[in-house]
């Protein structure tokens, strides 16, 4: 049977699928409200995404800026470090668009992770957990070094389209969606793409804005 994560492929032509990447709901939190009547609360629900995360945000716009410039081409097979999200992004917009992906993941990442990639069909590759991100961005630098022409690396922790992305994307949608009148946005860090990106375009709108990682 199918793994679960393919269904996001049912009754979709083509590439349609990702046009389901971002847009994603702006969730006013209520049961917050209580306990704070003065502050209106709202959550963006990046799970919307057909990849099940905010990564599939940036994940595409790298992949496609490389497509534009000529990097990444159909021979080359896409190529990162990731602990789960971003390669399963990776993983789905390569399942749509045709390419082959090779990740580099700590040992340690959990096992629903390592069957969403693989039904997307991506090779996985595991470094000793002990070592943790750093292992896997260290072997998939030497991978990518070993053979330059085979693989496209995104490097998902140095692209300045990770940030991009949000910038461009997730916070014009909060801003749009808050009516201009977003006071604080607080998100975690990570590769800190979501923060530099929604917090960059935020504070050009308003500098008053607070950034909380």
């Amino acid at each position: 049977m199918p793994h679960r994560a393919l269904s996001v492929f049912e009754n979709l032509p083509d590439q349609s699928i990702l046009q389901r990447i971002g847009n994603t709901p702006l969730i006013r939190i209520r049961l917050l409200e209580k306990e704070f009547p003065h502050i209106t609360f709202y959550a963006k629900a990046e799970w919307f995404n057909p990849g099940g995360s905010v990564k599939d945000r940036p994940a595409l716009r790298m992949i496609e800026e490389a497509e534009r410039t000529g990097e990444l081409t159909v021979e080359k097979v896409i190529l990162d470090s990731t602990s789960g999200n971003t390669g399963i992004a990776y993983a789905l917009i390569s399942a749509a668009k045709g390419y082959q992906v090779k990740l580099v993941m700590p040992e340690n990442v959990n096992e629903e992770r390592r069957e969403i990639v693989k039904a997307f069909g991506a090779e996985a590759i595991f470094t000793p957990a002990l070592e943790g991100s750093d292992g896997a961005i260290r072997e998939a630098h030497r991978i990518k070094e070993s053979a330059p022409g085979v693989y496209f690396m995104p490097d998902q922790y140095n692209n300045p389209f990770n940030w991009r992305a949000h910038f461009d994307t997730t916070g014009p949608e909060i801003l749009d969606k808050t009516h201009g009148e977003v006071t604080h946005f607080v998100a975690g860090i990570g590769t800190s793409g979501t923060l530099m990106g929604v917090g960059r375009f935020l504070k050009r709108h308003n500098r008053a804005i607070r950034v909380i990682a």
